[in-house]
Formats: C-alpha cells, structure tokens, sequence
C-alpha cells in the first residue's frame, strides 16, 4: 500500500529506507506513538509539584480517574494490573488521535497493531489466573459439574479466542472506518474545512475506543482472579 502522503514515509524515502516503511507503515507510527508517550511521561516526571501544573495535573487525573475505575471493579489486589490496562489505554488513545493531524497514520487502523494488543491481553489474563488459582485454574474452563465438561470446554475456548477476535476487529474497524470517511470527504470536497466535523468527532471515537478496550481488558483481568463457581 503506497503512502505518499505521510510526513515520516517521505522522511524515511529521503535517506533510503522508503521500501520498508511503505511495508510497515504501522509499525513507524507505532514508534512515533512510543516516542509521544515517553515524551510526556517525561515532562508530567519533570520537577514534579505537591500543587500540580499543567501537563502534571492532567495526567494525575487521567491517571488517578482509571486506577479509581479500575480498582472498582477488580477490587484493592487489581491495583497492580494498572500500569499494563493505563500503558494499553494511553497507546491506543494516542495512536487514535494522530490519525486526526494531517501527514499522520493511525496504527489502530492496522489490524497488525489492534490484534497484538489483543493478544497481549488475553494471554496475560491466563498469566493473571495462573498467579492467584494455580493449577486450579482450568476450573475456569470445566463448568459446574463434571459431566458437563465435553460441553463447557469447548465453548469456553471459543470464547476466549473470540476475545482476541473481539477486541482486534472492534478497534481496528472503527480506526480504519474513520479515515476512509476522512479520506472519501477529503477527496470529495477539495478542502480542509469540510470534513472537519468528521474530525471533531473523531476525537470522541479515539476516547471512547480507547476506554472500551481498556474496560474489556479490565474486565478479563478480573474474571480470571475470581473463584471459578
């Protein structure tokens, strides 16, 4: 898939590497994302304040809304899940909105990107089963009785690799669909104005796909802490 209008892909052409980028466009702008982050993390870090300022006081209250959130539902032991569900929310918020400034490409809107943070998810659920049951934890996936087991274990496997399905496609969907709707108005319309409400909303379709997928993650977290009944 050709490019040609990404500032980082001409950048990259510049000095040689133009064939690779063209190849891994998600994987560039997942580094651009990366950089954002720690770019942040570093000035919110910077001469930290007890009275907050600025950039410091809006990711204290980013960061201190999800983990209230978060421990609602997990409860005081899920608190140590945080960094892992906030890291996957504050990428794929970001990675979200770069797709809103023209020159920049969204690696949410490859579906390479949505599933491996998918995958990361649901493998360390079963992480997080196996820490607090143990060898117990296949319980989760035998049913109630054991006579019902041929019947519950394959629905339970299909479920879980519906979760990894489930949580690529959605983001990824939503992603790729805002910017062919971006695209299809830019090309229509012939300006920059026109499509603009398109992308006020999209700031609200980053937010909340963001949290979505940070709400599901969550709730896997604390299905597999929980008794298997």
């Amino acid at each position: 898939m050709e490019h040609p209008y990404l500032f980082f892909v001409k950048l990259f052409e510049m000095i040689g590497l133009g064939h690779f980028v063209h190849a891994n466009v998600h994987v560039l702008y997942m580094w651009v994302v990366m950089a954002i982050l720690i770019m942040l993390g570093w000035l919110a870090g910077k001469n930290t304040k007890l009275i907050p300022e600025s950039i410091q006081n809006v990711f204290e209250v980013l960061v201190s809304g999800l983990e209230e959130f978060m421990v609602e539902i997990t409860g005081e032991e899920g608190r140590w899940l945080f960094p892992l569900a906030a890291s996957i929310f504050l990428f794929i918020f970001i990675g979200n909105l770069i797709g809103l400034v023209p020159g920049f490409f969204p690696p949410t809107a490859n579906l390479n990107t949505t599933a491996a943070l998918a995958l990361v998810t649901v493998v360390f659920t079963h992480v997080i089963g196996i820490k607090y049951h143990g060898s117990k934890y296949y319980k989760h996936f035998m049913g109630p009785v054991w006579w019902m087991t041929p019947i519950i274990l394959p629905i339970e496997l299909i479920g879980h690799v519906a979760r990894i399905l489930s949580l690529s496609f959605r983001l990824f969907g939503n992603m790729m669909g805002h910017e062919l709707v971006l695209g299809i108005l830019f090309a229509l319309a012939g300006a920059f104005f026109a499509p603009l409400p398109i992308m006020a909303l999209g700031i609200f379709v980053a937010l909340v796909q963001a949290f979505v997928f940070f709400l599901l993650s969550v709730m896997y977290f604390a299905g597999a802490m929980e008794h298997a009944h």
